[in-house]
């Protein structure tokens, strides 16, 4: 039916020239800039990198793409190295509700003698533990503390009432996630399996190649309205699958399928090339042929698929609100009143970690429904027994260095580092990079030595010589380490694809941009300059300091 649509519907192909011819620049800009930049580069800065490096001489390759990509991950490796730890401390109280222990923790809300106040971290902590003592001393009107072996201050606190001020009920829906694209699967697989993109995309080509699954060069999470029509095929064939024979059966019985095309999960405006990433149901005789980590990576896709059809999965949750001498306290508990489409996220493997994904995906601690009932019961202005209140020390984190799968992620949604809202528009939902390409820009920065990648922990870092290209970058071309320069130029592909100007206009603008940047270059005298950079880079990648470095990444 589709077929038959397309053809009747068929437009001239003079129609699509200009879309042809947008598609054409886009290769021939990738191709000027890396080209002649890497030359240029190469030429200026080689023997100066060369030199500090006691190299015979380097090359300098650079990209559109592949440079901004090398940039993001220097600056997040820079950032981690600059971030300076906060500590702070917490002030909870534990309480007894029927016999059972709960605990609340204090947050400076309107009201609080220390709402705003500077000696705090936010609203929940203070930034000396002598104040978050003289804080509990003035509740109870004892100054004296012990310690644990953990060096946790805390008070008992006998006598001490808590008044319930507020409880708060309401259910919560955690909806089934939108399918994969291969950004997504990437980052799951990387997570899961501790493999690289390259692999996973490796994998799920073999998986498409063998019927399993559609296909994966894909950047759309939904699916058509044309086959959601005929998703009943997809589904009645997972039945010949054991591991989720079950949920399929179940899907079909209730007919869980009708509507589909109504729900969030089918969007023809989000499809340009290829929809989501979905099981076939065909092409089971293959199945025995997969090695076991194709075989994982097929359930990941499938068990995704499966849990559209399934409602949500619903939390209770309830809001408790206590006060201590006019402060508040707040706890936070719930029950997962209805699994909806978690139970089929039971992978066979990783099962433990997987339920423990599933249990933090929601804010509050999870507690038995007897405990829920019995808060839910209480009233206002009931009184609780404090036992103790005690101080927990925290302290702020720096941020996390980017894996393999969270790098394709942070490709994917690159438009989000963009200020300039206009910009931003143009690669909103596709990123730099295509998901055809990203897997492998990201193995040629590693092949280059730009960038280190950690076979263990999935963790990428940058080398010295990628921090070094970083700071030669910077100070010429800086534009090719922002994702602005791929937002303003695809605004131009834009353009073309539109009609609204024409090939030869934008090629004046691609050529006249390379030689104005060329000539930049070619006047800057900073090679000497950059030395101090360099030295303040070679720091970190110092023998003892290397070592180090490869602790923190597998701890990451």
């Amino acid at each position: 039916e589709e077929i038959l649509r397309g053809i009747r519907e068929a437009k001239d192909l003079s129609e699509y020239d200009n879309l042809s011819d947008s598609a054409y620049l886009r290769a021939k800009e990738d191709y000027l800039m890396g080209i002649n930049f890497s030359r240029l580069l190469t030429l200026k800065y080689g023997n100066t990198l060369a030199n500090y490096l006691h190299e015979r001489y380097t090359v300098i390759s650079v990209g559109r793409v592949m440079t901004c990509v090398q940039g993001m991950v220097v600056r997040r490796e820079r950032e981690i190295r600059e971030f300076v730890k906060t500590p702070f401390y917490r002030v909870f109280s534990s309480m007894a509700i029927e016999g059972t222990g709960i605990e609340s923790e204090w947050k400076a809300v309107e009201g609080s003698k220390f709402y705003q106040s500077p000696k705090l971290y936010k609203d929940n902590g203070f930034l000396q533990k002598e104040d978050a003592g003289a804080f509990i001393a003035g509740l109870t009107g004892n100054t004296e503390f012990t310690e644990n072996e953990n060096g946790q201050s805390s008070q008992q606190t006998e006598g001490t009432q808590a008044v319930v001020e507020k409880i708060e009920k309401k259910k919560e829906q955690k909806k089934p996630p939108l399918l994969y694209n291969l950004a997504e699967l990437q980052n799951d697989c990387s997570k899961f399996f501790k493999i690289s993109p390259d692999e996973t995309l490796r994998i799920v080509q073999e998986l498409y190649e063998k019927k399993l699954v559609t296909y994966p060069r894909t950047d759309a999470r939904v699916l058509s309205t044309a086959v959601s029509k005929e998703i009943t095929k997809n589904i009645k064939g997972l039945q010949n699958i054991p591991g989720v024979r079950a949920y399929a059966e179940e899907i079909i019985a209730n007919k869980s399928y009708q509507g589909l095309a109504k729900t969030r999960y089918v969007n023809d405006k989000q499809i340009t090339d290829h929809y989501a990433i979905i099981p076939t149901g065909q092409g089971f005789g293959a199945m025995k042929s997969l090695k076991p980590l194709s075989v994982k990576v097929y359930e990941v896709i499938t068990r995704r698929f499966l849990a559209i059809f399934y409602p949500p999965a619903v939390y209770q949750k309830v809001a408790l609100t206590t006060a201590i001498e006019g402060e508040k306290f707040f706890s936070n508990f719930k029950v997962l009143a209805n699994p909806g489409y978690l139970k089929v996220m039971d992978y066979s493997f990783f099962k433990k970690k997987q339920e423990e994904k599933a249990d933090e995906d929601m804010d509050g601690g999870l507690c038995d429904t007897e405990l829920l009932e019995r808060i839910s019961a209480m009233k206002k202005g009931t009184q609780l027994p404090v036992k103790s209140l005690y101080i927990k020390e925290g302290e702020t984190s720096p941020p996390k260095r980017y894996n393999s799968g969270s790098i394709i992620l942070a490709m994917e949604n690159a438009g989000q580092l963009i200020e300039d809202e206009e910009l931003r528009a143009q690669i909103k939902g596709s990123g730099i990079g295509t998901s055809a390409t990203r897997a492998e820009i990201l193995k040629k920065l590693v092949a280059n030595k730009y960038l280190a990648l950690n076979k263990k922990t999935q963790i990428i870092t940058p080398t010295l010589l990628g921090e070094m290209i970083y700071d030669v970058v910077n100070a010429s071309i800086r534009p090719l380490l922002n994702p602005d320069l791929t937002a303003s130029w695809e605004k131009g592909l834009t353009y073309v694809a539109e009609g609204s100007i024409t090939t030869e206009e934008y090629m004046v603008k691609l050529e006249n941009f390379i030689k104005r940047r060329t000539d930049v270059v070619l006047n800057l005298r900073n090679q000497y300059a950059l030395r101090g950079s360099f030295d303040h880079a070679a720091a970190y990648y110092k023998k003892g300091k290397t070592k180090g470095k490869e602790k923190d990444n597998e701890k990451v």
